[in-house]
């Protein structure tokens, strides 16, 4: 990020981790293979297990500092999100970093700014510092899932074309199997998630 980018504007704006969970819409995702959308991210909250241990000491020895904020920009009718969000709360509750979901159709003016190969994916976590400097950002997938996508839209340009809405079907229903992989997909987001603390840190101590 050449030009420092300020969301202080944005911070108290958002809505509780809790109150999204307990407000959000129940919907069928045929495609993700999701039958309940709000219980499932409910389910992967509760049942939450760290996939390493290295991995939830690092993110907890966060705790130490209090000049970190998360913002989370999300809806509860995408199923990335479902998949994502609760990992996000859960890391970001044992790095005790304060967390707000900010609903995406009320801030695309931020979304905006944190677009996915031009599109408006989510779940996309926003880091910043204490007096709203964006320090980094995670999503909207984990990498391995996210290049399912990226193929899909590579080899499919043209949303016109014939096919182009069953080609995508397919692609969804690919991304959901990978996701039904708990541990596999919950052990990439964790070390994404590490990686860009790790790098805020480190760029923050060096200056």
């Amino acid at each position: 990020m050449s030009e420092s980018l300020y969301l202080t504007h944005k911070l108290g704006q958002g809505i509780t981790p809790s109150h999204f969970m307990k407000s959000m819409n129940s919907r069928e995702m045929v495609n993700s293979g999701i039958p309940d959308t709000k219980e499932k991210l409910t389910s992967l909250y509760d049942h939450f297990e760290w996939p390493d241990q290295d991995d939830r000491e690092a993110i907890g020895s966060l705790n130490e500092r209090n000049d970190l904020r998360v913002l989370i920009l999300a809806t509860d009718w995408c199923p990335d999100v479902i998949w994502n969000v609760p990992v996000l709360v859960r890391a970001m509750e044992h790095a005790r970093i304060p967390t707000e979901i900010l609903i995406m159709d009320e801030h695309l003016e931020t979304m905006d700014h944190f677009l996915t190969n031009g599109g408006r994916a989510q779940p996309i976590a926003v880091f910043l510092s204490d007096s709203g400097e964006v320090l980094g950002r995670w999503g909207a997938r984990p990498a391995y899932i996210q290049a399912v996508m990226d193929r899909f839209k590579e080899e499919n340009p043209d949303r016109k074309a014939a096919g182009y809405q069953d080609k995508l079907n397919e692609t969804y229903r690919a991304i959901g199997s990978l996701y039904r992989c708990v541990s596999d997909y919950q052990r990439a987001l964790i070390q994404e998630l590490r990686a860009c603390l790790e790098s805020i840190q480190s760029e923050r101590s060096s200056r």
